[in-house]
């Protein structure tokens, strides 16, 4: 059954689902305007999460698809932080309240990238300006081949409660066609200083389907890895778009696996990571048994957003920097791209928005099908549409994709309530692009099923 499916849908380029609609279908129609409306609309005490996009590295990996500068120059980065600052006090203006915040994510590009004192200066910011609740989860994205001591002490003084570390391949051959040479030794003390620093959530991210990669170099880096007892792995898959991101035609398109050879590496780390005692979480997570993410999926309080499996249950999500993605109740924002138009923007006192998507009823329901058979592999359609005000025969007349995907036996239906096959689940995205109206509207390239 799995060598058949990957033939069928291991080529299919779907989304990830970390948002339904997906940003594809964004457009210029959310206005600045709009967007402020919908912050004055956030419960006074409702807690908000906050996603901060520092959009710069010292040098490119040429898998990278996230939006991102390569400087060797401090001065862009500081005059950003500037304009971050005064993003986020026009967020509160247009809130019309403190906003209360609940969790905080710093991603990039390279977080620590800042130097530690522009880090302290900015968190200390963000106190003073917010009400960051005490529990707050923070949570920063690493790069350990630069991570400095001093850095490591800013991080744990501002209060960090979670690292993720960038790995991605251990293998040199790897590591040397991606552009992104890192030793072990430096990971391992990135690791150690951070929990010296008190800083005791460790995730690693590591990814698949890499050039010149292979089973035998994957299963060496998780054994690696797994030396190091982080609490979460998240592994994806290589998404190779280079129409989409220019730097990827670097990449020896030759040396790239096909959809079997990705899917054993994927399975191949998989069987890695439980066999040393870590727990699969959704499609692509991993976790220690004590870790939130395990408790979280096994009580069914599992979520994905923008930066995956996560825990954060807040209805808002405010995306703050260039090219940074919000959601409210409302809809979805998404900043400009660019950083000089970003900055032109919030010059001009007006809120960086350029474009979103407002959500219909019916969007509200999809997304919430998508999320659960993406976070538990099933989805109670009754119960699911009945919350909703709709009646399951909107999902499921004339549904000829889920029909099929029903024929090949990837997943179950009765009752109304959805269950994916536990060995059919590596292609789970298929079973929720059943589910997305509008996937055949987008022009952008996903990456790869499976």
């Amino acid at each position: 059954m799995p060598h058949e499916l990957i033939r069928k849908y291991g080529e299919s380029r779907l989304p990830r689902y970390t948002s339904y609609p997906t940003a594809p279908r964004f457009a210029p129609g959310i206005a600045a305007g709009t967007y402020g409306d919908w912050l004055s609309r956030i419960p006074a005490r409702e807690a908000v999460s906050l996603y901060l996009h520092i959009p710069f590295c010292r040098s490119m990996c040429w898998y990278c698809g996230c939006h991102t500068s390569i400087t060797q120059k401090d001065q862009p980065i500081l005059d950003y932080l500037d304009v971050l600052k005064r993003e986020i006090r026009l967020v509160g203006k247009a809130a019309g309240k403190t906003l209360r915040v609940g969790q905080i994510h710093f991603g990039g590009g390279t977080p620590t990238i800042m130097k530690p004192e522009e880090f302290l200066d900015l968190s200390a910011f963000l106190q003073r300006e917010l009400d960051v609740t005490p529990t707050a989860g923070i949570a920063v994205e690493i790069d350990p081949r630069t991570l400095s001591r001093s850095m490591i002490g800013a991080l744990g003084q501002s209060g960090v409660t979670r690292a993720s570390l960038g790995v991605q391949s251990f293998d040199p051959t790897v590591q040397k066609a991606i552009n992104r040479i890192q030793t072990v030794e430096q990971t391992a003390n990135a690791v150690s200083g951070l929990r010296g620093a008190g800083i005791e959530s460790i995730n690693f991210d590591l990814i698949y389907g890499l050039p010149h990669q292979t089973v035998e170099s994957c299963v060496a880096t998780a054994r690696t890895a797994i030396a190091m007892r982080p609490d979460r792995f998240a592994v994806f898959g290589y998404a190779h778009i280079p129409s989409f991101k220019k730097h990827q035609r670097l990449i020896d398109e030759n040396a790239l696996p096909d959809a079997a050879t990705r899917h054993a590496q994927a399975e191949a780390i998989a069987d890695t990571l439980s066999s040393a005692g870590y727990r699969r979480i959704g499609l692509d997570h991993f976790a220690l048994p004590d870790d939130e993410l395990s408790l979280a999926a096994e009580n069914g309080r599992l979520h994905r957003n923008f930066q995956g499996y996560t825990t954060d249950a807040c209805t808002t999500l405010i995306g703050l920097g260039a090219s940074a993605i919000g959601r409210t109740a409302d809809g979805y924002v998404q900043n400009e791209v660019a950083i000089g138009q970003y900055a032109q923007r919030i010059a001009s006192g007006k809120l960086a928005t350029a474009k979103g998507y407002r959500m219909t009823a019916e969007d509200r329901l999809r997304a919430t099908v998508i999320e659960r058979l993406m976070c538990d592999f099933r989805a109670d359609l009754p119960a699911l549409c009945a919350a909703h005000g709709f009646e399951p025969d909107q999902l499921l007349n004339g549904n000829a994709m889920f029909e099929n995907i029903l024929e090949d036996g990837i997943a179950d239906i009765a009752d109304g309530v959805v269950s994916v096959r536990r060995d059919c689940r590596f292609v789970i995205r298929a079973v929720a692009a059943s589910f997305d109206a509008y996937l055949d509207q987008s022009t952008r390239t996903h990456s790869k099923a499976a």
